[in-house]
């Protein structure tokens, strides 16, 4: 049994058995399913340079991997750029970061930001989505600067399906995370994500296949707040994680059935909608045409 508490040292034979269970033990679970977004959403064209966003996280860091592998296996000619921001991480957990790209032989770059403290200055209680916000941005802009033209998150299938139910309960709409999208400030731009199809808990069990520990939620915001002293402070999106939890112990199709519905939406049954190009559409604009 191999020691979890990991020294940061590279080892050859770990980084080769680690690639190794991505196509071998989790080729269905894992890799097949990295290959099926990138060939359904058409998410890598030849000829991309794409920066291959690392937060330090199991979904990010596993990311990085599958990209590897696919440059190594695949048929795309396209270039990657593996980038770490540090948003102002203490010391242990950018430590951390940095030991397991060694482990992993992932060859990251790395650029510094203050974005921690600036959100936790600008907003009090929970900065999450400025910050996502304002950390997108800068990826966006430090892979603009390296002559990339993609940037890739590692957005998993309960990322999706956690924002579809969230979009419905809590903000009155029905959208959901989408596996590319256009920037609309950095022109050229576009966002991937190419874990869009994997499960989180099939992550999880790769992870502790490999024995690899890696950051959860950096924040400092994050690390002053005590759940069980201020029960407010359990974010929106862990109430919905463990909502779908308990539905699914009612169903085995709750969750797929959540991921489909945005893939089967009836526009003559739906009250209104709207684009970006052409606005807000209501069902009674055209009802007396007989279009509903």
């Amino acid at each position: 049994m191999r020691n979890p508490d990991i020294s940061g040292a590279y080892d050859e034979q770990r980084c080769k058995d680690i690639e190794r269970s991505i196509i071998k033990k989790y080729r269905k679970e894992i890799w097949c399913k990295f290959t099926k977004a990138i060939n359904t959403y058409k998410l890598i064209s030849d000829g991309d340079k794409i920066a291959v966003c690392i937060s330090g996280g199991k979904d990010s860091m596993l990311m990085a991997k599958l990209f590897q592998e696919i440059l190594r296996h695949g048929k795309k000619n396209f270039d990657v750029v593996f980038l770490v921001m540090n948003p102002g991480y203490n010391k242990l957990n950018y430590d951390l970061i940095m030991t397991n790209a060694t482990i992993m032989g992932i060859p990251v770059q790395v650029f510094e930001s203050d974005i921690f403290d600036v959100t936790s200055s600008l907003v009090e209680g929970s900065p999450c989505y400025l910050c996502a916000r304002m950390r997108r941005g800068a990826l966006y802009a430090k892979a603009k600067e390296l002559g990339c033209n993609k940037i890739a998150l590692g957005h998993h299938y309960d990322d999706v399906i956690e924002t579809i139910l969230m979009g419905m309960l809590y903000g009155g709409q029905i959208q959901t995370m989408m596996p590319k999208l256009h920037s609309t400030n950095f022109e050229g731009m576009e966002l991937i994500r190419p874990m869009y199809l994997i499960r989180e808990e099939d992550i999880k069990h790769w992870c502790n296949y490999n024995e690899l520990k890696f950051i959860a939620c950096a924040c400092k915001m994050t690390e002053k707040r005590d759940a069980s002293v201020n029960p407010g402070d359990v974010s929106k999106r862990a109430e919905v994680k463990e909502l779908i939890k308990e539905l699914r112990e009612k169903s085995p199709y709750i969750e797929s059935n959540i991921f489909k519905s945005v893939e089967n939406v009836h526009l003559n049954a739906i009250i209104s909608y709207k684009t970006n190009k052409t606005g807000r559409h209501h069902f009674l604009d055209t009802y007396d045409e007989g279009d509903f």
